[in-house]
Order: C-alpha cells, then sequence, then structure tokens
C-alpha cells in the first residue's frame, strides 16, 4: 500500500515545487516547519554542522539500527522524525569560506529558516539584514525561544521553557499535583506549525510584490497563542485557570471514567448527547433534570453528574461501554499507550505511517503528513539524510560548483561529503 501511495503521490503535482529553502536550523521547531514544506514539494537544503550534525542526531537511545544489528549512533528517532524529504550539506559556517558559501546560497533561496540565539548569525555576516542585501525577496525565518526584541531576546529557549513561562503547565497535571509538561514538545511543535503558515503567506507577498521580509516567531509568543480559550478566560473575565487533571473548564462530562478493565473518555459536547447517554444507560430522566439538562447547569454541578457517571459505568468493560455509546451517538474513546495507537486499524485505512527503504536495506518509518490534499498532496522522496549525504550533489545543483572546486573545499575542511 505504501508503494502505491508513493507511486501516487510522486505522480501528482507538488504544491511548492519550484521553492528552494535553505534550512540552517537544528532540533525541532525549525526542522518541523521545514520538513513541511518539504512534503510539498520545496526543495530543502538543509546546512549542518560537519561530523556532528543536527543536535538531535545524538539524542536516543533509540537509534536506526544498522544491516548488522548494531545502532547507528548519528540517527535518532527524535532526527528522522522532523528531516525527512531534505537533503544535506555539510558546511563549517564558521569559517570564512563556509559563510560565503551560505551567502551565495541565500541568493538563490526562496526562503532561509533559522533558529540561532538572537543576534548569533551577525558575527558570520549571515544576519537578515546581510542577506537581505544579496537578495531583497528572500523569506527570512528567524525561531528563537523569546524573540528578536523584549526583555528576554538575549536568553536561549527550550520548549520545556516556553510551556513553564507560557502557562501551559499551570494548567497540566491534576488538581493537587504538581505542574506539569506535555507529553510531546508542543511549544516547539507548534512554533514550527505557525512558522510554515507564516513562511507560506510571506511567500505569496513576495510573489504579488517581489519584496521579501524577515519572520519573527518565538517559542513563547507561540505558547502563549496557544493558550487559546484559557487565555481568553482570564483577559474577558479574570478567570486564572488551574490544573484540572482530564476534566475540561466549561463542558461537562468531558473526562475519563474507570472501568473494569481500564479507562475511557467520554467527551460530551452539547445537551443531544448527554440525553442520548442517559437514554442508552438507563436513566433517561436525569437527560431533563434540571441541574444537567443544560450545558451551564452541568458546570456548575459537575461533581454531582461525574459521581453519578462514575457509578454508571464502573461495571463495564472497555471495550463494551465504548460500543454501547457509540451505537447511541455518543462521543467515547480508549486511553492508548503509543503501542496501541499503531495497532490501530485507523492507523493502515489512513496511510498514517511511510515506510523508506534506504540503499542500504535498512527500513526507516516515518509519520505521514495528516492532511489529505485532493490535487496537491504531500509526498516522500529522500528518507532522512546522513550528516552531508548529499553535499556535493547540493553544491553543485545550487552553486554549479564542479569536481575541482568541491575538492578544494573539501580538502580545506569548509565541507565535507557524509
Amino acid at each position: 500500500m505504501n508503494e502505491q501511495l508513493q507511486a501516487d503521490s510522486q505522480a501528482a503535482p507538488r504544491a511548492l515545487e519550484g521553492v528552494k529553502v535553505l534550512d540552517l536550523s537544528r532540533v525541532l521547531a525549525g526542522p518541523w516547519s521545514t520538513q513541511i514544506l518539504a512534503d510539498f514539494g520545496a526543495d530543502v537544503f538543509k546546512v549542518e554542522q560537519p561530523g556532528k550534525g543536527d543536535d538531535t542526531r545524538g539524542w536516543g537511545p533509540p537509534f536506526l539500527k544498522l544491516p548488522d544489528g548494531s545502532d547507528d549512533p548519528r540517527e535518532s528517532a527524535y532526527y528522522l522524525c522532523a528531516n525527512r524529504n531534505k537533503r544535506s550539506a555539510a558546511i563549517d559556517i564558521a569559517a570564512p569560506e563556509g559563510a560565503e558559501l551560505i551567502r551565495r546560497l541565500a541568493a538563490e533561496a526562496d526562503v532561509l529558516v533559522e533558529n540561532f540565539k538572537t543576534g548569533g548569525l551577525a558575527k558570520y555576516g549571515l544576519d537578515y539584514a546581510s542577506i537581505r542585501a544579496i537578495n531583497p525577496a528572500i523569506v527570512y525565518c528567524s525561531i528563537t525561544g523569546f524573540g528578536q526584541d523584549g526583555p528576554y531576546a538575549a536568553r536561549g529557549g527550550y520548549d520545556f521553557l516556553a510551556q513553564g513561562m507560557g502557562g501551559l503547565m499551570s494548567v497540566t497535571g491534576e488538581a493537587d499535583g504538581p505542574p506539569l509538561k506535555v507529553g510531546v514538545a508542543m511549544a516547539d511543535l507548534a512554533t514550527g506549525m505557525y512558522a510554515t503558515v507564516s513562511i507560506l503567506a510571506a511567500l505569496r507577498h513576495a510573489e504579488r510584490t517581489g519584496e521579501g521580509q524577515q519572520i519573527d516567531i518565538s517559542l513563547l509568543d507561540t505558547q502563549i497563542a496557544m493558550l487559546a480559550n484559557q487565555a481568553s478566560s482570564y483577559l474577558v473575565g479574570g478567570v486564572v485557570p488551574g490544573r484540572m487533571g482530564n476534566r475540561h473548564p466549561t463542558v461537562v462530562p468531558y473526562t475519563t471514567f474507570a472501568v473494569t478493565d481500564g479507562t475511557v473518555i467520554i467527551a460530551i459536547g452539547n445537551d443531544s448527547q448527554f440525553r442520548a447517554f442517559c437514554e442508552e444507560m438507563g436513566v433517561a430522566e436525569l437527560g431533563s433534570d434540571p441541574r444537567f439538562a443544560t450545558a451551564s447547569a452541568r458546570v456548575i454541578n459537575r461533581d454531582a453528574i461525574e459521581e453519578i457517571m462514575r457509578g454508571l459505568v464502573r461495571d463495564q468493560t472497555r471495550d463494551g461501554l465504548i460500543a454501547r455509546l457509540e451505537a447511541a451517538g455518543v462521543p467515547v474513546g480508549p486511553v492508548n499507550t503509543v503501542e496501541d495507537v499503531f495497532a490501530d486499524p485507523f492507523v493502515e485505512a489512513r496511510h498514517t505511517v511511510h515506510r523508506f527503504t534506504r540503499a542500504d536495506g535498512v527500513e526507516i518509518p516515518s509519520v505521514a503528513y495528516p492532511g489529505k490534499l485532493s490535487a496537491t498532496p504531500a509526498d516522500y522522496r529522500y528518507h532522512p539524510p546522513k550528516v552531508g549525504e548529499q553535499t556535493r550533489e547540493l553544491l553543485g545543483e545550487w552553486l554549479g560548483l564542479d569536481k575541482a572546486a568541491l575538492d578544494a573545499l573539501e580538502t580545506r575542511g569548509v565541507v565535507k561529503q557524509g
């Protein structure tokens, strides 16, 4: 099935065909953004430090298994999740010749993405002002922890800090427990998504006007924006939300319930669903009870209705209750482990996993782009590259460098072929 899906996607037009992206980013937010661009056909030129490469290459175990069964210490699962469809060149940007190569590449690019500390590229002549002087139409996306200005601009930033400083941890966890970060790097991932949207908007502007621009996007700005209704509740009503475990602040019942063999989620979003639940569970009268009949009444009487529901479902099996409530039109589901997720028939039916087979026979699984575009779908052309795997290929394509020029650069340590 994956082979047919890949063949179909290769035959389809690519939405970002012809867009050239110079990717100076590392770790997650920047690579997540450039992977999305690459999935839709952009030519992403990933610049890595010779030898070491992207920081996340060593963020394991687990690591990719080589044909002899040993681990590849530069191919962590973490790195693999955010770097498909790219090609890698190893260039020492700290060397004057390396920085000059980056400037020449930027002159050819439509987009440059970087996540150095604020001002960190200026010493190499690779900051926005320097690159704009070479290529006024370039879309230059700068991803940082705290932005290009403001009181924290000089600080380095990571997802964990953004989750804490941006309020997410204050609303995550049990009411009587400590603040908790989310189990995946949501501030990084959301910043990567917002960066992608911003890049596409800026590209549209550049197409119309020939004018590029700098995008200044930070993890903390993004995390504050991602507070969504919780931020609005504070700004509109002065409500300082706290931790509520699996409960929802304004929708009830919308939480987890224990059953005989595990836990289920019951997520009732409106009054008709609540009445359907009550009828299915043999307590139809609760659907018209003034304490519970409306959404606002259920919020006020949250403890009472949740206690009643716990009694109604505690003797049910997980799968039995899910089947009953699904048939009644009540939103319900299991709390899956990651192993459960990838065993679910949904994953195969929706082509959620794409598997690359590398030239050496190594298989690299990857979670596919989730949006199903009917005319210009995402496709999967390149497995996540090794450090500098396409150094010569890329510099030849983008800059027209011949073998003698590439040999000279490699001899001087400016570039390295992986």
